[in-house]
């Protein structure tokens, strides 16, 4: 038995409107149902996914569920999922099939399905279909119900299919778990109305909504009160902030502004969109003592061909400029970027102009991807006439540059002394403890358990592709 109030809906995903988006204040009063049960959260995507797995975390907590690592001991499985790739949907279709078993075995097993694949029509369709012990599907939209359709599931014994194709109001207060205890994500903005032709999130995000600086200014003060060290500011395009504003001209440079003058040691934002960098952001950064000398800045492709196929919005040539200008106001800044190799179209020629934007950014770092055909997305019927094996031969090479990036990034840090925030053990040695620079950069050392959640003085010893060794100055105990 099935309660499917709402599927997703592609032609309503595009829709934009002009109205402004209201705030609904989230009612944490819940009695908590969840008493002497277990749940598992799998998180797939981009930072994204990862603060709203934070939230799910929260509710469930709430509730009065118990986090649990072993599988076999959970009676609710939450799926948080990511739609940007093929490859990211195929491991996560793998991840639920396998998870059959699990309900063969523990009948009273709930599996639930949110995040930006819920969000899309073909997915909700082949979960019906081929995936039947899924019990719950939900999308980005509406995860502050979760409880709702957990409760529904356990007391009615029914599926619960709920995805809303059009983003509501904008929903605070919802409680959050933070995964770490010195560094935060906080939400500014969600959705985007970029609409680039490869890519499937403003269908599974909806519009762009920016939070009220009020909500905003709050959280980072709760979260001043706990001692974090850290906030990255969360949007698909943080830019925009405030655009979508009818009563308030406040943009992300006055958002940089006001909290710079808060008492947190580091503020780093992602992503940004080129067209909208103003100036006012660049002196923005240039002039606030805690906001990080490292930018996440994707160029997708050095072609004005391709940009323009992109939808991207603006030529190489002003995304050089760009550069520069950022370069010259906040010197020694960190730039790392995204590309995607083989766009359909995609000449040698137009591979070999982002070749040279790589070598003209000197980036210290990029992901790249080969494209990825996203049903319902333009690009989607693009015609596509470059050979697999080409476009792997191109994404080894520009990879070469990248690593080549990452290695020059780190070599000018040699012998120097940075600031690290020490996060804990490192993920290879247990011995030895690791955290990150003001930018970005990867740092192994010894040093005490107690120094976890401090910002030290080191001195850079060691220099390798993907990390720096490195020696406490001074040392604090």
């Amino acid at each position: 038995m099935a309660d499917i109030s709402n599927k997703p809906v592609l032609k309503d995903a595009r829709k934009r409107t002009k109205s402004a988006s209201g705030v609904i204040l989230f009612d944490q009063n819940e009695t908590p149902f969840g008493n002497g049960r277990f749940y598992q959260i799998r998180t797939y995507g981009c930072q994204g996914n990862e603060a709203d797995s934070e939230k799910i975390h929260g509710l469930l907590d709430m509730a009065g569920f118990v986090e649990t690592n072993d599988e076999e001991v959970a009676d609710v499985i939450i799926v948080n999922t990511c739609a940007i790739r093929a490859n990211a949907e195929n491991k996560v279709f793998g991840e639920i099939g396998r998870m059959k078993h699990l309900k063969i075995r523990k009948k009273e097993l709930i599996i639930a399905v949110g995040g930006c694949m819920s969000q899309e029509e073909v997915v909700v369709e082949k979960l019906l279909k081929t995936h039947r012990h899924v019990d719950i599907i939900f999308g980005t939209h509406n995860l502050h119900r979760l409880l709702e359709y957990l409760r529904k599931v356990m007391e009615e014994k029914v599926k619960v299919v709920e995805v809303y194709s059009v983003e509501g109001n904008l929903v605070e207060h919802v409680p959050a778990t933070r995964d770490h205890r010195y560094k935060a994500w906080v939400n500014i903005m969600y959705g985007c109305d970029e609409f680039c032709t490869y890519c499937i999130v403003p269908y599974t995000r909806g519009k762009e909504r920016s939070r009220r600086k009020e909500h905003i200014l709050e959280e980072v003060d709760e979260l001043i009160s706990q001692e974090y060290k850290e906030i990255t500011l969360l949007g698909q395009n943080v830019n925009s902030y405030g655009l979508d504003f009818q009563d308030d001209e406040y943009s992300f440079a006055n958002l940089l502004q006001d909290l710079s003058k808060k008492k947190i040691d580091r503020i780093r934002f992602t992503t940004s969109h080129p067209k909208d960098f103003s100036d006012e952001m660049i002196e923005a950064m240039a002039t606030s003592q805690n906001v990080m000398p490292f930018l996440h800045l994707p160029v997708q492709s050095g072609s004005n061909k391709i940009l323009k196929a992109m939808n991207r919005k603006y030529t190489k040539e002003e995304y050089l400029e760009l550069i520069r200008k950022i370069k010259e106001q906040i010197p020694g800044i960190s730039i790392t970027t995204d590309i995607i190799v083989g766009f359909p179209g995609e000449t040698e020629a137009d591979f070999e102009e982002t070749l040279d934007l790589f070598a003209k950014c000197d980036f210290e770092g990029a992901y790249t991807f080969i494209f990825s055909k996203r049903s319902g997305t333009p690009a989607a019927s693009y015609e596509d006439d470059t050979p697999m094996d080409v476009k792997k031969q191109r994404l080894y090479r520009l990879n070469d540059l990248v690593n080549a990036g990452f290695l020059k990034g780190n070599r000018r840090f040699d012998g120097q002394i940075v600031q690290v925030l020490i996060e804990g053990p490192s993920k290879t040695n247990e011995k030895m403890m690791s955290g990150y620079t003001e930018h970005a950069k990867l740092v192994n050392l010894e040093a005490p358990s107690i120094l976890v959640g401090q910002i030290v003085p080191v001195r850079i010893t060691n220099v390798k592709t993907w990390s720096l060794s490195g020696e406490i100055v001074n040392e604090q105990v």
